[in-house]
């Protein structure tokens, strides 16, 4: 293994999944540039699934960056291709298969010799009528272990703050353990927010959950449901509000679960514990910590 790969291998796989919010093309183009650039310097295959974005776009503003984009595309080395044949070639937009894809794609780019997969994501696919779009966040939340953990792979998701209603976005890119680009918005008041736990398989909520976010409630015990790590742990420290049907969520997932081992869960509000009282079987499959 080279000296580029192995720093590769040791970066977190936080700081190798990360969201980037722009709001102008030079934003983009920022952004998009310097991270094509690093992975060519590090000898990976780079890969750009545009959306609103013509193909054509991305390959000029390499190119009027100083990257000789037309000879990386002719060896290999960038592929610039469309959502529309990846994230959304099936049916309908499916978790399951996505993680199957990015297995798939790093295998064969270490096969053909790169150093790892890089790739940039356009998602703003996920605030349009698209079926299975619903999922998208239950997707950011799963493949931090299901993929990142697991994979020699450096992927930005890329939200173009002019196409995505503003509670989406704050939900979507917030998903992330590293978000980059202008996440503040200090008008903003928060939601629920869900984000993977960076050291162990888990989620955090923070915030509150009520009938006004079920949707994001939905979407964590989907990911809670669906991780195939055999100790999952929820944190629910920074949660100011957890109503039954928010909890009736995330317990169903809980047992739902293939693995016979709880879900622990840190943090729990005094709310959690009154109401597991009331419906004692809302806690078969939750282990209360500290």
């Amino acid at each position: 293994m080279n000296d580029t790969s192995a720093s590769a291998g040791a970066e977190a796989a936080g700081d190798r999944h990360s969201s980037v919010v722009f709001s102008t093309d030079a934003e983009w183009a920022d952004h998009m540039v310097g991270f094509v650039r690093t992975g060519l310097r590090r000898d990976e295959q780079v890969q750009y699934f545009a959306d609103t974005t013509d193909p054509g776009l991305v390959i000029r503003t390499l190119i009027d960056r100083g990257i000789d984009a037309d000879s990386a595309v002719r060896r290999g080395r960038l592929v610039v291709t469309t959502a529309a044949e990846t994230y959304l070639a099936g049916a309908a937009f499916d978790p399951d298969a996505m993680v199957g894809l990015w297995h798939e794609a790093v295998a064969a780019a270490t096969a053909h010799g790169h150093a790892g997969l890089r790739a940039i994501g356009e998602m703003s696919w996920g605030a349009r009528d698209v079926a299975g779009a619903e999922r998208l966040l239950e997707y950011e939340l799963r493949i931090h272990d299901e993929v990142f953990a697991r994979l020699p792979l450096t992927a930005w998701c890329f939200y173009d703050r002019r196409l995505l209603p503003h509670d989406l976005l704050d939900v979507l890119a917030g998903a992330h353990v590293t978000r980059r680009g202008a996440h503040a918005r200090p008008d903003r008041k928060p939601g629920l927010a869900v984000v993977p736990l960076a050291d162990r398989p888990g989620l955090r909520l923070a915030g509150s959950a009520g009938y006004e976010n079920r949707q994001v409630t939905a979407s964590a015990a989907a990911a809670l449901a669906r991780t195939p790590a055999r100790r999952v742990t929820l944190d629910l420290t920074d949660l100011d509000h957890l109503d039954a049907a928010a909890l009736a969520d995330l317990a169903h997932a809980a047992l739902r679960r293939s693995s016979d081992a709880p879900v622990q869960v840190l943090g729990a509000p005094l709310a959690l514990t009154r109401i597991l009282e009331l419906f004692p079987e809302f806690g078969s499959g939750l282990e209360l910590a500290g």
